[in-house]
């Protein structure tokens, strides 16, 4: 039976993750909590607003409202990689070879690896960030689309448009396509070869979580009483395809979505608070955390593939043993 490890924390749990192995909790106030060896933590950001972790698994990319870029790490490391007073950060995302990127209101900006900063301006505020698997491409999700940069050339930024304001954005692992969660009830994709559309609709509430099974043959999504998950084993991705529903619970809506590093089988997380795994084969359900306090907000795996740390909205938070 899997084991829940709780840490009762006060706050938006905004990032759930795992550095180096070590559980780290980022709330709103802009603290970063560790379990290492006892309760520990730091205070980074007067208000966090984002996190995503660096590729090498050892730390965590954050903005705030405090207008800072942070890298942080174990044992309470912290890198201040770019400081812009008075303007908030809204999203950050790590690249490879120690390449990242920051959105804060219009512009977006890259961070080369020798500590160069490249801004790109938009037209209207940067909502997403994603890069591409392979290269140094990334995408900017904004009204009505995408637009992809190349920060390591003076190649042309490449428009994607689709009429709507897009939150969101993910590249494919393999690379073949692009998607975004929108301000509507929808996704919307691209397919990158040749620029077709692919609109997934349907949704009874917005999307604000995805995550790509290991292999990049399914796209998992909140946004329902179940987890809606497309299938990209084609060329031609979900186009004139049903998506499967894994884990429908009446009228508990999914919040969080986290598929499985290597096996095709994903966590969901609920608005009560439950966790369940759900595999993609036979729809086999396995209960991991019982109803609890606040919706999930975020999950993720650890490297070895048997933990999974979870947040919710209210600082209910803690760590799932799936191994027991």
């Amino acid at each position: 039976m899997p084991t829940v490890a709780p840490l009762d924390l006060d706050g938006h749990c905004i990032a759930a993750v795992f550095l180096d192995g070590v559980p780290h909790f980022a709330l709103a106030d802009g603290t970063i909590h560790r379990l290492d060896h006892g309760h520990q933590w730091t205070e980074l950001h007067d208000g966090l607003l984002c996190a995503s972790v660096e590729h090498s698994g050892k730390t965590l990319l954050t903005g705030g409202e405090d207008g800072k870029v942070c890298r942080s790490g174990g044992q309470a490391t912290v890198e201040v990689l770019h400081e812009a007073p008075r303007k908030w950060i809204t999203s950050v995302a790590a690249g490879p070879q120690g390449v990242l990127a920051f959105g804060s209101g219009r512009t977006a900006y890259a961070r080369l690896a020798n500590g160069t900063i490249k801004p790109f301006e938009h037209p209207r505020s940067v909502e997403g960030l994603a890069f591409a698997p392979k290269g140094l491409r990334f995408g900017v999700a904004r009204y009505n689309g995408v637009t992809l940069h190349f920060p390591g050339t003076e190649g042309k930024p490449v428009e994607m448009e689709w009429a709507g304001a897009h939150t969101g954005v993910t590249f494919s692992p393999n690379g073949d396509f692009l998607v975004t969660t929108m301000q509507e009830n929808a996704l919307h994709g691209w397919k990158l070869s040749d620029g077709r559309h692919m609109r997934m609709t349907g949704y009874p509430a917005k999307v604000k979580s995805f995550s790509w099974s290991a292999k990049g043959r399914w796209l998992a999504s909140s946004g329902a009483p179940a987890a809606i998950v497309w299938p990209f084993q084609g060329k031609d991705g979900p186009m004139g395809k049903p998506p499967l529903e894994l884990g429908t619970r009446g009228n508990t809506m999914v919040t969080a979505v986290a598929f499985h590093p290597s096996e095709e089988i994903l966590a969901i997380g609920y608005a009560d608070g439950m966790v369940l795994a759900v595999r993609v084969a036979d729809q086999k359900e396995i209960l991991l955390k019982r109803e609890g306090k606040g919706p999930i907000s975020t999950m993720n795996w650890d490297k070895d593939e048997r933990r999974l740390a979870f947040g919710t909205e209210t600082g209910d938070c803690g760590v799932i043993d799936i191994a027991g």
